[in-house]
Formats: structure tokens, C-alpha cells, sequence
């Protein structure tokens, strides 16, 4: 049986676009309900049983180790004896995720071509996935993941159709062949990052600041006939505006989040 591969999650990014909402915390960590929005992510992973996770930091990365350092003691109570504080006895609370989490410091300005180079020796030289941490949906990750290992082309990319102020890529007959990023007029399909990777990826790829994986690496890869796109059409969302984050955290109130499901 195949392992499931590991996933890495681009964290790394200053988020200028929605500072408004908090300028103390990194994108990821901004919460939609009691959670941040990168931990809905790894949850949509979770889902589907992929539980190994590689989070590429840069800017305040510490606020993201901290909260993950902290995890177990956030879901449940405890008991601490102030006369010796070391002594901390955690009681029963929210079960933890049996997830496997490293936090990599990736570089305070690299680009997310370079975020994801940097990643490398935590992924070794197995297909592994890529997604951003601020972006989510309601992804069938298995399914992803099968249609991947289907065409044997180096990369998989997750299309989806939302607003025209991102990239645009050109489809024939499943295959990637250009790669435009944020045109003045998107007619198709745009890139929503859930993406599955070979090793061969990492040919594309520099650990240079300024390799950014929209540019010349997906270029190329079309360009290669390396590029694949696996169509989605359900629920998609960024986390870029103030808008965006008052409309996932409506969702999430109004227990409407497609990206929240049971029994998988």
C-alpha cells in the first residue's frame, strides 16, 4: 500500500491585504470560529487521513510555534501548582489530532517557489502535496490524490472558478499547457493551490528568495506537459480581504462551512 504523502503548507507570507484584521497575528493563524484558519486546513487533510505536515514559516512563524507548542494545553483543562511550575497536570479534554507537524523556517522574504525548495529535506523523494494557508474548500483530497498517480505527469494543480482577480490557466483535455498569473480579464479557470508534486518538481524549483512557484516554475511545467489540473467545482474560498474572512467566519457561525464534514 502506497503512505500517504505529506503535505506542505505555505505559511510564510506577510498577508498585507487583510493587516486590518490583525496586525499582531500571521494570515494563517487568523481564526475562522475558535480556530485558525490553517488548522481548517490541516483538518480538510485530516479528514482523508493525511496526518504529516510540513509548515513553511516566515513572517512571525514564532506565533504559529507557539500555537502549536501549546496545542494540548488549549483543548483541555488543567492544573498548574504555582509553587513549582513545572508541575502541569493536563485533564481530559478535546481529543488532539494524531497529526505529525514540523515547522521549518523557510526565510522572512522568500517567495513560495523558495518556501517550498527549503521544504525539501522534509519531504524526501516521495510525491508530496503543496497547498497555501490561506485558502480552503471542501476538496475530495483522495480524490485528488488518485487522479494524480493516474496521468504520471509531475504535477497536479486544483482548479477552481471564483473571481477574476487571479491567474488564469488554459486547459485541453486536462492538461495544463499555459500558466498566466492574475491577467486584467480571467475567463476560466484559476488556481487554487491543493497541489500533489514528484520529486521532479524540485528540478523547476531554486532555493533563490525570489522563486515564486506561480511564475516560471508552473510555466515550465506546462510548457512541459508536466502540468495536470484536477477540476473543482465546489466550494472555494481565499482568506485575502476583510470581506473573504467575514464571509468564512459567517459560515462557519451559521454551521453552513461546506469545508466542515463528517464521516469520511
Amino acid at each position: 500500500m502506497l503512505r500517504r504523502p505529506k503535505v506542505v503548507i505555505l505559511c510564510g507570507g506577510k498577508g498585507t491585504r487583510i493587516r486590518d484584521v490583525s496586525e499582531v497575528l500571521p494570515k494563517p493563524m487568523i481564526p475562522i470560529g475558535h480556530k485558525p484558519i490553517v488548522e481548517h486546513i490541516m483538518e480538510i487533510y485530516g479528514l482523508f487521513g493525511f496526518n504529516e505536515f510540513v509548515l513553511c514559516l516566515g513572517y512571525k512563524g514564532w506565533k504559529i510555534k507557539e500555537y502549536f507548542l501549546n496545542h494540548r494545553y488549549q483543548s483541555a483543562d488543567i492544573s498548574v501548582d504555582l509553587a513549582d511550575p513545572a508541575a502541569v497536570t493536563v485533564h481530559e479534554g478535546v481529543p488532539a489530532p494524531p497529526w505529525q507537524v514540523t515547522l521549518s523556517e523557510t526565510g522572512m522574504e522568500a517567495m513560495t517557489g523558495a518556501r517550498i525548495a527549503r521544504a525539501r529535506k522534509y519531504v524526501g523523494d516521495e510525491t508530496f502535496m503543496v497547498t497555501y494557508g490561506d485558502g480552503i474548500g471542501d476538496i475530495d483530497i483522495s480524490a485528488l490524490l488518485k487522479f494524480h498517480r493516474s496521468h504520471g505527469k509531475l504535477a497536479t494543480i486544483t482548479s477552481v472558478r471564483p473571481a477574476s482577480r487571479f491567474g488564469e490557466m488554459v486547459i485541453e483535455d486536462g492538461l495544463v499547457v499555459d500558466f498566466q498569473e492574475k491577467p486584467q480579464t480571467a475567463r476560466g479557470f484559476i488556481n487554487g493551490g491543493f497541489f500533489v508534486f514528484e520529486k521532479g518538481v524540485f528540478d523547476y524549483l531554486s532555493t533563490n528568495d525570489d522563486c515564486i512557484l506561480e511564475g516560471e516554475p508552473l510555466r515550465y511545467l506546462a510548457r512541459d506537459r508536466q502540468l495536470m489540473t484536477f477540476v473543482h467545482e465546489g466550494f472555494w474560498m481565499p482568506m485575502d480581504t476583510i470581506r473573504e474572512y467575514e464571509l468564512l467566519n459567517q459560515l462557519w457561525k451559521d454551521g453552513a462551512a461546506p469545508w466542515k464534514r463528517q464521516g469520511i
